[in-house]
Order: structure tokens, then sequence, then C-alpha cells
């Protein structure tokens, strides 16, 4: 029997589809960066933290990466420094057009000493990652719902409502219900 190709998610987001009430990941909203036969590697966008990255890292930063907001990108290694960078000039984009995900300091400290006004930044402390075939068997099980990334999901709407901006915009009348649900359902 032929082996099935695996379908990569990398530049999609994954978004809690009602079924992860109880998990770390309940409405969530998470960009795959990478997702081959190995496994995935994905960033939580919407857990703001309240620290800065001037406060998580004891590296002298420049001036402008000083003050940016650490979000929790996922449980595995909350230690792990991951950063999504967009650059309307981008070379080397490696998870959509414009956007660059990176995890070593020396480039993140080389993105802030040449930063333009046309740049955005998302430092994460953390990651989601997932074994060979562990997001083919969630996906089959419909834990999560499928969205295309855009550069302006990724940075322009604002991180607490991200989750529900998306389902509101998705054809589907039971997403844009489940958008207003209440964080509890015995609240109804």
């Amino acid at each position: 029997m032929p082996q099935k190709r695996l379908q990569s998610l990398k530049g999609s987001l994954l978004l809690d589809g009602g079924k992860l009430t109880g998990s770390w990941f309940h409405r969530t909203v998470v960009l795959i960066c990478r997702h081959d036969a190995t496994g995935a590697f994905g960033l939580v966008l919407n857990r703001p933290e309240d620290r800065r990255l001037g406060e998580v890292l004891g590296a002298d930063l420049p001036d402008s990466l000083e003050g940016e907001c650490v979000f929790l990108g996922g449980p595995v290694q909350p230690t792990a420094l991951s950063f999504l960078h967009l650059d309307p000039a981008m070379l080397l984009p490696n998870v959509i057009d414009h956007v660059r995900v990176a995890h070593d300091l020396n480039e993140l400290v080389g993105v802030g000493r040449g930063w333009m006004p046309n740049q955005r930044l998302r430092v994460f402390a953390g990651y989601a990652g997932w074994s060979a075939g562990q997001l083919e068997r969630e996906m089959r099980q419909e834990a999560w719902l499928t969205h295309p990334a855009t550069a302006d999901l990724l940075f322009d709407v604002p991180p607490g409502g991200l989750w529900r901006a998306i389902l509101k915009s998705r054809p589907q009348w039971e997403e844009r219900i489940l958008a207003d649900a209440p964080e509890d359902l015995g609240w109804n």
C-alpha cells in the first residue's frame, strides 16, 4: 500500500476548535513554523506575558528591543527563545512571505540594531511541539481548525482578541457562534 504524502501545515494557523477545553491549548492560536515527517513546531500567538524582553534576557540589548513584550510560545521548554521578524524586504523568509522565525540571540540583536519602522517583531519564550504523527492524529480528531496565516494576523490583531477575530471571520456559522461562547459552558 503506498504511503500517504504528508500535507505540511507550515505557514498555517491552528485554532482551538472548541475541543481543547481544559488543556493548555484552550482558545489558542498557533502559527505552525515547521511541519514535516519528524513532527511540528509552532508558536502560540495569543498568550502575551507581562514581562518585557529586557527583563527576561540578561544580554546587552539594543534600546529598540528592551521593551518588547514576551509571549508564551507554548508549554515546551519555556526558557527557549524564538522570535518572528517581519520585514517587507526580507530575503530569506521561512514561515510565510516576509516573515522569518529564528532562535539565535545574536540574530535578534542584529535585528534590533538595524531596526526600521516598517519591520515588526514578536518574541516568544517556549514553543508548541508535536512528535512525528502527533499533529496528524490531532487533526483527524478535529481538535484544531486551520486558517491561513497572514502578516496582519500575526502582528496587527491584538493578541487577546485573535482567536475570536479569526473565528468571527470564518464562513461556518458554528465557528462564529463558538467565538462568542463563554469560557465555561456552565455559564450558559
